[in-house]
């Protein structure tokens, strides 16, 4: 049996301007938006070539047993690229702010590119949502 990530929830206070977001700036493709139950809105959206998306959700109670997060909580949610100066150049492009090129050095995080799956950025949503965007050597395809 395969267990595959395929939706990770990201909370956010105001469902257009983080839909405007990920689609516009970040270039995310909205594969749903719909208010699937009275007062409950689920927007779907997904990385360019990722098998797995975000779901911003407004009005939906926590499932039993989890619980419900604050916008601005999420960190740490990674991307991965095959050019980090592209993808760092597409963000600032679109209007995001978007940190340096940075990797772990001997002294900690030092600016610029650093060897094989060390190159790293990090950006934030509109609620304070944050992403960390890592360079790899290949597409997932082909690893």
């Amino acid at each position: 049996m395969h267990w595959t990530l395929e939706v990770v929830p990201v909370p956010v206070t105001d469902m257009d301007r983080a839909k405007e977001f990920y689609a516009d700036a970040c270039g995310f493709v909205i594969d749903l938006d719909d208010e699937v139950a009275p007062g409950t809105r689920i927007i779907q959206a997904t990385p360019p070539g990722s098998r797995c998306s975000v779901a911003l959700i407004s009005g939906m109670p926590p499932m039993p047993g989890t619980k419900s997060m604050t916008p601005g909580s999420l960190h740490g949610l990674q991307l991965c690229v095959t050019d980090i100066e592209a993808a760092r150049d597409a963000l600032a492009g679109r209007g995001v702010d978007v940190s340096p090129v940075m990797h772990v050095g001997a002294t900690g995080w030092e600016e610029g590119k650093g060897g094989t799956w060390n190159s790293f950025l990090t950006f934030e949503d509109p609620d304070g949502n944050g992403w960390v965007v890592q360079e790899a050597p290949s597409d997932l395809t082909e690893r």
